[in-house]
């Protein structure tokens, strides 16, 4: 294993995320901090320690880096990289998917398939 590895690279082999242009991008967005500073390079070096701070679309995570990868190996050997230390979500934070499915007013948007044979029949008996 190597002292110290590239970022991106590291992300990769974490499975953090699924390519290494994604990392990449991730690091460029300045989304990813190193030891609690942000970070544009997707060429900066990590060691053993040091703790990321990374955002994702609908979560933080926090790892501290135990080694350095090899390869994108299965996720068991991805999880001996790094320790997760995320602090755990607020009951507030953790919404059920049913939550998150948005509601609109009755008769807006497209008809339903029920909506739509209502009208198919009203049509009919008025063209009669």
């Amino acid at each position: 294993m190597c002292a110290s590895q590239r970022i991106d690279k590291w992300l990769f082999y974490a499975r953090v995320v699924k390519s290494r242009s994604l990392a990449a991008k991730l690091v460029q967005k300045s989304r990813v901090r190193v030891n609690g500073e942000k970070i544009d390079r997707a060429s900066r070096s990590i060691v053993a320690g040091d703790v990321l701070t990374i955002t994702l679309d609908r979560a933080i995570k926090v790892l501290e880096v135990t080694a350095t990868g090899t390869r994108r190996g299965p996720y068991e050997e991805a999880r001996m990289l790094y320790s997760d230390i995320s602090p755990e979500p607020s009951p507030d934070e953790v919404k059920t998917p049913v939550a998150m499915v948005p509601l609109r007013e009755a008769g807006s948007g497209r008809p339903t398939k029920r909506e739509r044979r209502q009208i198919d029949r009203w049509k009919a008996l008025t063209d009669e």
